[in-house]
């Protein structure tokens, strides 16, 4: 990813993502993410939608950044963290970038996370394209 991709990404936190349903027809759901210290993007989700259980299927997704007619789109390979440490660590790091504020301790998000079922998916990049 070059700066100017890094630094639109920066700039936003929703995006579209697009999963493939068991048919194979496309799915798609509006995400918060936050980019971690390796490019890859971190996605808060709950274990009982529809984008967790294509991407568990099938982990090739794309995701667009939408700024008006400009957007950032990106396909790549989605992994499920679902255990912890990791899982509270990242959540915590999305929450942050999503809603601002002070980061909570991962810790204390744990029962909540159990609770709402809510796991993070981790899109690494494999082709990033700019389009203006």
């Amino acid at each position: 990813m070059n700066e100017q991709e890094q630094a639109f990404l920066g700039d936003h936190v929703w995006a579209v993502l697009a999963t493939t349903r068991r048919d194979g027809s496309p799915q798609q759901s509006m995400v918060g993410y936050v980019v971690d210290g390796e490019g890859r993007l971190v996605i808060s989700t709950k274990a009982d939608t529809a984008k967790w259980h294509n991407v568990r299927r099938r982990p090739s997704v794309s995701l667009t950044v939408p700024d008006g007619r400009v957007h950032l789109v990106i396909d790549g390979t989605v992994e499920l963290i679902e255990d912890d440490p990791e899982r509270a660590e990242l959540t915590a790091e999305a929450f942050v970038a999503m809603f601002g504020g002070e980061r909570p301790d991962p810790t204390s998000l744990i029962p909540t996370l159990d609770e709402q079922r809510r796991t993070v998916l981790r899109l690494t990049p494999q082709s990033v394209r700019f389009h203006e």
